[in-house]
């Protein structure tokens, strides 16, 4: 398995992209609420008017093997919700975490214990120094990395990104691990800035590692679309870049996402391979998301669409200010990456560079209008961005 051998799994994807996933189509709100419910009480056979896509949770049994299954990264907002999906299927799981972890790295080691499901096994470790890693680090035969620069600045990218990843890889090869699934991100096919760098170099190692591998590379989390959820709902306006039509995407709950990369570990047709995945339904821009949110929250529409030649001046004043003072460095990176993400698509590009919703797969059943509805009704506890908030919006200390 080399980096020129790599493969992709998509649906009605480009010739240069192995087809496989079927695009999921937004539920019917009975038949959503229906499978939360089957889904809740661990029904394994869900009926097939529900439109799921072809690989869903639904359909996995607990492993016979019982795999250890070793986890860093667990404490992460979507590495949370992975260690548990883990162990609700019934494998042997060990999450590597810091001693302190969380926003304001407020969570201690017996906080962490009592939000994970009984059986899973807890461990401090620091995954940036291999030594200490491999100190700690059990008899495994997976590793699944969540692990994510907290701040997206330039060494903060390259040491948990690339260093610590490699580290966690190379530790659990030395102890007997022979599969990696890895959380990526499906914005490093075009990479313009620091993390994605950092990330692409990994995931070539990895794929020249010896080891199966799964490289997960998501869209938008639903938790990076709720940092207005709040101002709509007080009577803000909703605030978009250009026209409102720049970066679209295909969002995926944490729920889902952690299923999809729990499926990796026993489904064949998951490995080896680069795995672009996005939620149910088609892309949604800007706008679109506007608009659901709006009638969510039972307000008028109310927008402010800035222009995006702003971020463009403040990204030039900051590299011009990094230039002599060095500690600026970070702070134009930052610049960059809201730009980045105020102007770019999430979705996977096509062979003519274009972002194409039609080839970026689909997986699970949670939708964005669900959950805003949720959102507005029950609040966002448990949606902080935490440490990985650019610029401090929805940063809950």
């Amino acid at each position: 398995k080399t980096a020129t051998s790599q493969e992709y799994v998509g649906s009605s994807a480009p010739s240069n992209i192995a087809s496989g996933s079927q695009r999921a189509f937004p539920l019917a709100s009975s038949y959503y609420k229906k499978h939360q419910l089957l889904r809740k009480n661990g029904c394994r056979n869900i009926p097939s008017r529900c439109c799921f896509p072809r690989v869903c949770a639904s359909t996995t049994t607990i492993p016979a093997d019982k795999k250890r299954v070793t986890v860093v990264g667990g404490t992460g907002y979507i590495g949370k919700f992975v260690v548990k999906e883990l162990a609700n299927r019934g494998y042997d799981v060990t999450a590597i975490v810091r001693e302190r972890s969380g926003v304001g790295s407020k969570t201690s080691l017996d906080d962490v214990m009592k939000e994970f499901p009984e059986g899973v096994k807890v461990i401090a470790g620091d995954v940036t120094d291999k030594g200490k890693l491999d100190a700690v680090m059990p008899e495994t035969d997976v590793v699944v990395s969540c692990l994510a620069s907290r701040t997206g600045g330039i060494q903060d990218s390259w040491l948990i990104d690339y260093e610590a990843t490699k580290n966690s890889m190379n530790s659990g090869k030395e102890k007997g691990a022979t599969q990696f699934v890895l959380l990526s991100a499906i914005c490093v096919q075009k990479p313009l800035l620091e993390f994605q760098r950092a990330k692409l170099r990994f995931e070539e190692e990895l794929m020249n590692s010896g080891l199966d591998y799964s490289i997960v590379r998501p869209t938008a989390f639903f938790k990076s679309l709720a940092g207005q959820i709040d101002n709509v709902k007080n009577g803000g306006p909703y605030v978009m870049f250009g026209d409102g039509e720049l970066a679209a995407c295909k969002p995926i709950s944490e729920r889902d996402l952690a299923s999809y990369m729990a499926e990796c570990i026993t489904d064949p047709s998951l490995q080896n391979k680069l795995l672009p995945i996005g939620g149910p339904g088609e892309a949604l821009t800007p706008l679109q998301q506007s608009e659901m949110l709006f009638k969510a929250a039972g307000v008028p529409p109310n927008t402010i669409k800035v222009p995006i030649q702003i971020m463009d001046g403040a990204i030039w004043l900051f590299d011009q200010l990094a230039k002599v003072f060095k500690n600026l460095e970070d702070a134009a990176e930052f610049a960059k990456i809201g730009r980045y993400y105020a102007a770019e698509s999430m979705l996977m590009l096509d062979d003519e560079g274009q972002y194409n919703s039609e080839i970026t797969p689909s997986y699970g059943n949670d939708t964005l209008q669900d959950f805003f509805e949720n959102s507005i009704k029950y609040g966002l506890k448990g949606q902080e961005l935490g440490d990985q908030a650019v610029f401090g919006i929805n940063k809950k200390e």
